[in-house]
């Protein structure tokens, strides 16, 4: 799909915040009949505009009690490098995103933990041993006024 027209990005806004909803529901809020609805949602679908539809997990619930982002500093500017630390953060199950950021850091990573001493750990005993992590700065979460994935 090249451009999106009003329609689409309704039906986009839409289904970013409630996935699960009806073809039927969906075409009402957007004012399109079923069938054009459903037609427009499988061509973005097909394209890779949509990639995807997931649940939202209660932290809580999941047991999630420590959120925090982490600013990391890679010791060498080279490919490999970048590789290497992608590679080893793709296996951590704590690390929720990964992002390569320009600035003075390489990577700015979201992670979940159980508690404070599983952070603890995951800091330690997986980032820290990284041959290629020169430096770890960490912003804990205490709240999420506004977050467009929950």
């Amino acid at each position: 799909m090249a451009e999106n027209d009003p329609f689409d990005d309704r039906i986009l806004r839409i289904l970013a915040r409630e996935g699960r909803i009806t073809n039927q529901a969906l075409a009402q809020r957007v004012g399109l009949s079923p069938s054009a609805t459903l037609r427009r949602v499988q061509a973005m679908e097909r394209s890779g505009l949509i990639r995807g539809y997931r649940a939202v997990i209660d932290p809580d619930k999941a047991g999630i009690g420590f959120t925090a982002f982490i600013a990391v500093g890679l010791n060498e500017h080279s490919k490999a490098s970048q590789q290497a630390f992608e590679r080893a953060v793709a296996r951590a199950p704590e690390v929720r995103e990964c992002h390569n950021v320009t600035g003075a850091v390489e990577y700015l990573l979201r992670v979940e933990a159980r508690d404070l001493a599983a952070y603890k750990h995951f800091h330690t005993e997986i980032l820290g041993v990284l041959p290629q992590v020169a430096s770890l700065t960490t912003y804990v979460v205490m709240g999420s006024p506004k977050d467009e994935r929950a």
